[in-house]
C-alpha cells in the first residue's frame, strides 16, 4: 500500500550562511530591524542544558524534539487541540531558536521562542499561577499596558475565547498543559522598532508539565501574527538565517521588513491551505542528488489542501524531513552516490540511518520549487561528529503516525 503524503518541514534550505554567524554578545542591543536569533544550546540561553552533553547526546536529543514537532505540527493542520504529551514538554520547555523582545513602557526583556507555524504571541505574567519562569512580564510596571475589551475584533481571532467583566481572555492546551491567558495590548519593541498596541496573550495560570519558562513570537501568517500586526511597518517581509547547532557561539539573525532584506533572492510561491491558513506551504516538485533526479512519483510530493499534506517552511524543525517514499528515494539514491567504487559499511545514530565511521564525499542535494531550485550547502546534508569520524545524513522519514487527517 503506497503511504500517504504527509507534512514536510524543510527548515534547513534557510540555513545558507552558518558560517557567517554572528559572534554573540549575549547583551548586545539588536540594529535595525535585525534581531539576533540564539540557538536553544548559545551560551546567551538561559535554556541551555545545566551539565554538557556529548555530540550523540546532543543530535539524539535534537532528534526526538524534531519527532516531537512533527507530532504537533500534525495536530495543526488536522486542527487538534492537543498534543501528546511527551513531545508538547519538549516542543514548549525546549524552544530551538529564540530571540529578544522588548515589552511595556519602560521597557521589559524577555525571550521569545520563534515560530513560524503559530500566530499570537503570548508570555507568562505576574502572578501567573503555574508558571516556572524566573523573569515574567509585569504588566503594572508598563504605562502603556491594557486589556483587549470584549468587543474587540481580536477577542474573535484568538481559541475559546471568554468574557469576565469587559476584559477579554480566552485559553488554550499546548502538550499537556491547559493555559489560560488575558488577551491584552502594549508597546512590543523588536531590535530598534516599536510596535504601539501590540495585540498578545498574558497567561495567567497554566497547569500540566508543559508550561512554557519563556514566550513565543508567532510568525505565522493569520491575522494575530507578527506580519498581520505590522504590516504597515514590514509590508509582510521576513527572512531568518538559523544558527548551527554544533556553532553554539554564534548566532543567527530575523531579518523584519524589505529593508533589511538580502540583496540577491530567489522567490517561490507560497500556497494557501485553508484548514490551517498559517502555515507556510510551498511547492516542491522534485529533489535532485548529485545532477541525477530522483524518481519519486508526483503525488508523493503533491499539495493536497483537503487533507493538508505538502511541504512547508518551519523554524521549529533542526533537520529536514521528508514523507517516507521521498525519504527512501533521496538515500538510496545518496548511498549509490557515496559508495561509488567502494565497499562502505552504513551504521545508524538514532532516527538517523545513513552514518558512515569513515571520511566521505558527499554529492549535492537540490531541492526543486516552482520558480527555484536550491543547492544545500555541505552543512545542510551532513551532520558530523566533534570527537570521532562518525558522518550522517541529516534527513529523515518523517514519522507515520503525522499524516494529516
Amino acid at each position: 500500500m503506497k503511504a500517504p503524503p504527509i507534512l514536510t518541514p524543510l527548515v534547513l534550505l534557510l540555513l545558507f550562511s552558518l558560517a557567517k554567524g554572528l559572534n554573540p554578545k549575549c547583551d548586545a542591543e539588536d540594529h535595525g530591524s535585525t534581531l539576533q536569533v540564539f540557538h536553544v544550546f548559545s551560551p546567551c540561553s538561559p535554556f541551555r542544558p545545566s551539565k554538557a552533553m556529548s555530540w550523540e547526546e546532543s543530535v539524539l536529543q535534537l532528534q526526538a524534539k524534531d519527532q516531537a514537532r512533527m507530532l504537533y505540527l500534525s495536530s495543526l493542520v488536522a486542527r487538534r487541540s492537543i498534543v501528546p504529551i511527551a513531545s508538547g514538554r519538549q516542543i514548549t520547555q525546549s524552544p530551538t531558536y529564540i530571540v529578544k523582545a522588548k515589552i511595556g513602557t519602560p521597557a521589559q526583556t524577555l525571550l521569545l521562542a520563534m515560530d513560524t507555524s503559530n500566530d499570537a504571541a503570548w508570555v507568562p505574567c505576574t502572578a501567573c499561577v503555574g508558571c516556572s519562569t524566573a523573569t515574567p512580564f509585569a504588566p503594572a510596571k508598563s504605562t502603556t499596558f491594557r486589556k483587549v475589551g470584549c468587543g474587540a475584533p481580536q477577542c474573535k481571532q484568538v481559541p475559546n475565547p471568554t468574557c469576565g467583566g469587559s476584559a477579554c481572555a480566552f485559553n488554550f492546551t499546548y502538550g499537556s498543559s491547559s493555559v489560560a491567558a488575558n488577551l491584552v495590548q502594549d508597546t512590543v519593541t523588536l531590535a530598534t522598532d516599536p510596535v504601539p498596541a501590540y495585540t498578545f496573550g498574558c497567561i495567567q495560570n497554566a497547569t500540566g508539565s508543559s508550561v512554557p519558562p519563556q514566550g513565543l513570537l508567532g510568525l505565522g501568517r493569520g491575522p494575530l501574527s507578527l506580519l498581520a500586526q505590522t504590516q504597515k511597518l514590514y509590508q509582510s517581509t521576513f527572512s531568518y538565517c538559523l544558527p548551527s547547532f554544533k556553532t553554539l557561539n554564534f548566532s543567527g539573525s530575523l531579518r523584519l521588513g524589505p529593508v533589511a532584506q538580502p540583496k540577491r533572492i530567489k522567490f517561490t510561491p507560497l500556497l494557501k491551505n485553508p484548514r490551517r491558513s498559517s502555515l507556510y506551504y510551498v511547492n516542491l516538485v522534485a529533489i535532485r542528488v548529485g545532477r541525477r533526479i530522483v524518481d519519486i512519483p508526483p503525488e508523493v510530493l503533491a499539495f493536497n489542501p483537503t487533507t493538508g499534506a505538502g511541504t512547508i517552511f518551519d523554524s521549529g524543525t533542526v533537520f529536514t524531513r521528508l514523507v517516507e517514499p521521498a525519504y527512501l528515494a533521496v538515500r538510496e539514491a545518496f548511498r549509490r552516490r557515496v559508495s561509488m567504487g567502494k565497499k562502505l559499511t552504513v551504521t545508524r545514530l538514532g532516527g538517523f540511518d545513513t552514518c558512515y565511521t569513515v571520511p566521505i564525499v558527499a554529492p549535492t542535494i537540490t531541492f526543486m520549487f516552482s520558480g527555484m531550485n536550491v543547492t544545500l550547502p555541505p552543512d545542510n546534508i551532513l551532520i558530523h561528529s566533534t570527537v570521532s569520524s562518525v558522518t550522517c545524513l541529516a534527513m529523515a522519514a518523517a514519522p507515520d503516525n503525522v499524516t494529516p487527517c
